[in-house]
């Protein structure tokens, strides 16, 4: 059967760049024909909104006649007119970032293959460092703007480069910026492998952004603080859940990992860091001596506390807490991902496999890390 590239009579790249830019016709000519509908209603309320509230410090943003206001109490902003836009994710935000990010991956497919590199699994370790980089870079924001900073590091608009989901774009340019630029060093001459200068790359922005961190955590910097015990506890919380799930597969169901090899072992094992630091965030901070404890910012962790408060007997909550089965939804979703990904995808495509699953690492490890790190630092 035909491909709709081959009955258009287009390259599949240029049939992908004619859907973007039909996309953003769409979305553009409607902000300007229907504005409040278009782009009030729907950019900016699901969109654009909760990154304004949240650069701002603000409890909400409210748009009205085509000017954002900022309302820094919950009863004004319960009160308020809709618009009106949190920060933080919706259902239907994370469902256009989900969109979004298929397009992007397909787009990046394209540039891969143009550079023709991204089949093996070195790309994807390669990579690892700019996932962790992504996480750490986005709690340089949250103590950018923690509450009694006076003088922040990074002010309005800019700040919003490391807010979500802008900073998966400002994640990917500094990545992409490094992918290219070690190529053209191989094929220059410069280096005789682009996957040693990529790596090194992001190690060097990640040593970066941890040494701030860790430089404002220990002087006080930036309203910041340093827990110890936990990053302790996170970090060998999840290698031992991430360790126990790969135990499991390999002793009970083998066929799950043939594809992916250690690569499902990472995937997991960045997954359980997310999972484990939604436990300790949510429920433990207090009980290690680190502060309050967090709130939950996406509607699914939301959605899984909110589920277990109201299942379990407060006896019992009282002592294994409410988040922990987050642990056990990301656990089992990023091993039903690894087992998708059997050797028959690898061997019909395996730039997209790899390139897929650097996505799948990144979704768990990005605010995996993040929420490792801000617990860790206080902020």
């Amino acid at each position: 059967m035909a491909t709709v590239a081959e009955r258009m009579g287009l390259d599949p790249e240029r049939l992908w760049g004619l859907g973007v830019a039909a996309i953003l016709v769409a979305l553009v000519g409607g902000s300007l024909a229907f504005p409040r509908v278009v782009y009030d209603g729907f950019i900016w309320h699901y969109f654009w909104g909760p990154v304004q509230a949240d650069a701002n410090s603000a409890v909400c943003a409210v748009r009205a006649n085509g000017v954002t206001q900022y309302l820094d109490t919950a009863s004004a902003c319960a009160a308020a007119a809709e618009p009106v836009a949190y920060p933080g994710y919706t259902l239907v935000s994370e469902v256009g970032y989900m969109v979004t990010l298929v397009i992007a991956l397909s787009g990046v497919v394209f540039l891969l293959r143009r550079l023709d590199i991204g089949e093996s699994p070195r790309f994807f370790y390669a990579l690892f460092p700019f996932m962790l980089f992504g996480g750490a870079f986005r709690v340089v924001e949250d103590a950018n703007d923690a509450p009694g900073v006076a003088d922040a590091l990074i002010t309005y608009p800019l700040n919003t480069l490391v807010i979500s989901p802008v900073i998966y774009v400002t994640v990917f340019a500094i990545t992409l910026v490094a992918v290219v630029g070690s190529v053209l060093a191989e094929r220059r001459g410069l280096v005789d492998d682009y996957v040693k200068p990529l790596f090194g790359a992001g190690l060097a922005v990640l040593a970066v952004t941890l040494g701030y961190l860790l430089w404002a955590g220990l002087t006080g910097a930036q309203g910041a603080t340093f827990y110890p015990q936990v990053l302790v506890v996170i970090l060998v919380g999840a290698t031992l859940a991430a360790a126990a799930t790969w135990w499991l597969v390999e002793r009970f169901a083998p066929e799950i990992n043939e594809g992916t090899g250690y690569i499902g072992l990472v995937v997991i094992w960045g997954h359980a860091i997310d999972g484990v630091a939604n436990v300790v965030g949510l429920n433990w901070m207090v009980a290690l001596g680190a502060g309050n404890n967090l709130v939950p910012k996406h509607p699914v962790n939301q959605a899984v506390v909110d589920f277990t408060a109201s299942t379990l007997p407060e006896s019992v909550l009282a002592v294994t807490g409410d988040a922990w089965p987050f642990l056990l939804v990301k656990l089992v979703a990023a091993t039903a991902v690894v087992w998708v990904f059997d050797e028959q995808i690898f061997e019909d495509s395996p730039r997209y496999a790899i390139l897929l699953l650097i996505a799948v690492l990144a979704v768990g490890l990005g605010p995996g890390s993040r929420d490792m790190l801000r617990a860790t630092f206080g902020v």
